[in-house]
């Protein structure tokens, strides 16, 4: 089913509700939560996913497993969802807090086909069977490691999320001390004792995964000057380091 909201759904007897929704460029889907698991498949675009936990980013061709009732908000860049809606007593196995995954060929072309389902399908058919699949198949993706941690209150949480909204290369642990209105060393010691890394390394970090929305239209040459690279090996490099996989293969997907 295409462009409904599952709350008025929800009250189905089914345990997956697979749901399509094309949202507008650069749409944010505010902060809610659902009472089902969530498969969040990007069928095109880049989705920015923020709890109070951290910040998810899911490029073209990935997903992200939302647990049931974690509050969360979507930033849609040029995005198509397929949605699985999973009852929890389903997924026992299913992840505690938001989870990127490869999305396998396999995973793919059920997801396709649960897209073009009626809500009220046959549990008993093959398009229940067709559900059942996708759910196993599920439990063999791999996770991704596309995640910043947010501090969970105050300035520092004010900080990285406002960093993450415009990751520019040029702030320095003085500019956000000042902003705290703390020591360099203050903010160093608070900011460990968060999220177990300093500041400039979380800037790093959160830098590489803002590439991934850039990476759609520009070239991993480009992406990398943005970013303050002294050269593309330089990017591509930190980039592996920090997600396993270089940029040109997320590139690739993007162009797909």
């Amino acid at each position: 089913m295409r462009n409904v909201r599952v709350e008025e759904h929800d009250h189905l007897s089914r345990d997956v509700l697979p749901i399509g929704t094309e949202y507008p460029p650069d749409f944010l889907l505010a902060r809610h939560a659902h009472r089902r698991a969530q498969v969040l498949y990007g069928a095109s675009g880049v989705m920015l996913v923020e709890t109070d936990e951290g910040s998810w980013t899911v490029p073209t061709d990935r997903a992200v497993l939302i647990p049931p009732g974690v509050e969360h908000k979507v930033r849609m860049l040029d995005v198509t969802t397929w949605s699985l809606y999973v009852e929890p007593d389903a997924v026992p196995w299913w992840p505690t807090s938001c989870t990127v995954v490869e999305v396998g060929p396999l995973l793919r072309e059920l997801l396709r086909a649960a897209f073009d389902l009626p809500l009220e399908y046959d549990p008993h058919g093959r398009d229940g069977a067709v559900l059942r699949l996708a759910l196993q198949e599920l439990q063999r993706v791999a996770p991704l490691p596309l995640t910043v941690a947010l501090p969970t209150a105050g300035a520092l949480r004010d900080l990285c999320r406002a960093y993450l909204a415009d990751p520019d290369v040029h702030v320095t642990n003085a500019d956000w001390a000042r902003s705290a209105a703390v020591s360099e060393r203050t903010l160093d010691r608070r900011f460990r004792a968060a999220l177990g890394v300093g500041p400039a390394a979380w800037r790093t970090r959160a830098r590489l995964l803002a590439s991934l929305p850039a990476l759609r239209d520009a070239t991993v040459t480009e992406v990398a000057s943005g970013l303050g690279y002294a050269s593309p090996a330089a990017f591509t490099a930190a980039f592996t380091k920090a997600f396993g996989s270089p940029p040109s293969r997320f590139r690739r997907a993007a162009q797909a």
